[in-house]
Parts: C-alpha cells; structure tokens; sequence
C-alpha cells in the first residue's frame, strides 16, 4: 500500500521539476513520504545492455528536494512502461499524484500534455496539474473551490477543506450560476430585483452545502463567492489569485474529465486538485 505517500511523476522537463518542487513542499504539509517515478520505455528484447537504467531525471530531482528539506522521506525509482498506464496504476495506491501540466513531449504552446489529460481523467486518487509559475500580483493566500450548489461534489469540498485546514488559509467556495432564459414577451430583459432576489437564493444553496463542513472545519475561513458566469470562465478568473484550485473530475462514467475539468486544467493559473469521483 503506498497511502502513506504523495507520488510525483518526472520527466525531465521544466513542468515536472516545478511539480516535484510543489510535491515536496505538500508532502512535508501533509506528513507524508515522497516517491518520485520515471516512467521509461521497455528496454529492446533484441539487444540485452544495451540500454543502462538509472533513476534519470527522478534522482537528480529528488537530490535538489533532500537539500531543500532534509526531514523528508524521499526515493527516485525508474519503472519500464507506457507512462498513462504505469502513473494509473500507482494512483491506485497513492494519497495524491502531482504531474507537470506538460512534459517534454508536445509542442510550443500546448498547455496541457497528453499524459497528463488521460492520467487526470483515469487515476483514482486526487490528481494535481501544477504549471510553471507565472507573474501574479500578490494576494491573500486561498485555496478555491468549485462548487455546483444543486449538485455538490463531495470529494472535492472534503478534498479543500482538508487542503485550507493544513495550509491554514482561507476557503473561498465558488459556484457559478445563470438566469433563466429570457421570454420572448419581456422585452426589457430580468429586472435587477428579480436578479438581486436569485442571486440570494444562490447564496443560500451554496450556505446550506457547506453547513455540516464548517461544523468539522471551524478553524477554516470560508468565503461564499457566488458568480453570474459560466462555471469555466469563473474558476479560471478565480485561479489568477489562488494558491490551489480543487475542481471535481466531473461524470462517473468514463476515463475523460468533465467539461469544468477539462477547461480548468488547460487553463488555470495556479495547480489545480482534480478530486476523484465518488
């Protein structure tokens, strides 16, 4: 059983040394072991050593990661295979997977990697997405969540508030909401007190889900943020001043993430926790 760890793919590229960085430093808060993996092609059948295995790029990191935290559990191992199906199977037993949002295949431009899209959409452990950092004016630490108010998502409102309660920052629990379609007969639209009156009914959906977890969580700040914005749109916004984005994987069904999903990974600007389904 590997519960005891926080998992870390690497390849080399710059998306997965920030990832490992960001493993660590989650590790240490959350007083786990860290594993970095390499996934390597198999070696050819046809010419026994001719290909010499080390730990590659996972040993070099973990070696920079023992210096920044001497106290930390950490071991670098290499593993042959097809990277979606080996990192897929360790999340079976891992606490958190972290990957780059990119790794060193790919082109110029592309936000999200293909092994990390299929490996977010599969894993059955929380999957964090972390992208190379960029230039952010400086704000309140917080972790946000996205919240469908008629529909909670379970694991991702317990996955931030365990994740606001060991970084001791402040929740804010977004959800995302839209009028009703406009009758053709009003031809001036919703009135703003009608708007003003759903808007507090939203607030009062989003108030009643976070009820039983503010009892369990006291020590957590919460911010109800309710947005007249579509759900994507609202989170990536959101993202610009987040330390964390926890976002829920979406449909049961399948090994594809949910639309939110989907677009929050490609293009949030801080990591982003893809909580497994239920």
């Amino acid at each position: 059983m590997m519960t005891r760890y926080v998992v870390a793919g690497v390849d080399g590229s710059g998306d997965s040394r920030v990832a490992a960085q960001w493993a660590a430093a989650e590790a240490v808060r959350r007083g786990l072991a860290l594993r970095l993996v390499t996934v390597v092609p198999p070696m050819p059948k046809d010419r026994p050593g001719a290909l010499v295995r080390g730990d590659g790029p996972a040993r070099e990191i973990a070696d920079g990661i023992v210096r920044a935290h001497p106290g930390l559990d950490v071991v670098a191992r290499s593993i042959e295979g097809e990277p979606v199906r080996v990192l897929t199977e360790i999340a079976q037993g891992t606490r958190l997977l972290v990957l780059g949002r990119r790794g060193t295949g790919g082109f110029n431009g592309l936000r999200l990697g293909s092994v990390a899209l299929a490996v977010a959409g599969a894993a059955t452990c929380s999957v964090v997405l972390v992208p190379v950092p960029d230039e952010r004016e400086p704000h309140e630490p917080e972790v946000v969540v996205g919240v469908d108010a008629r529909h909670p998502d379970d694991r991702a409102l317990d996955a931030a508030f365990e994740t606001a309660a060991l970084r001791g920052v402040r929740l804010r629990v977004l959800h995302a909401w839209d009028l009703p379609p406009v009758l053709p007969r009003d031809p001036f639209g919703v009135l703003e007190e009608e708007r003003a009156e759903r808007e507090d009914q939203e607030v009062q959906l989003v108030l009643d889900v976070l009820h039983s977890r503010q009892l369990r969580y006291p020590e957590v700040g919460v911010l109800p943020d309710v947005r007249l914005l579509g759900a994507a749109d609202a989170l990536v916004r959101a993202s610009a001043t987040a330390d964390l984005l926890v976002v829920g994987r979406g449909p049961r069904i399948g090994s594809h993430l949910g639309g939110v999903a989907h677009a929050a990974a490609h293009h949030t600007h801080c990591p982003v926790l893809l909580a497994p389904r239920h």
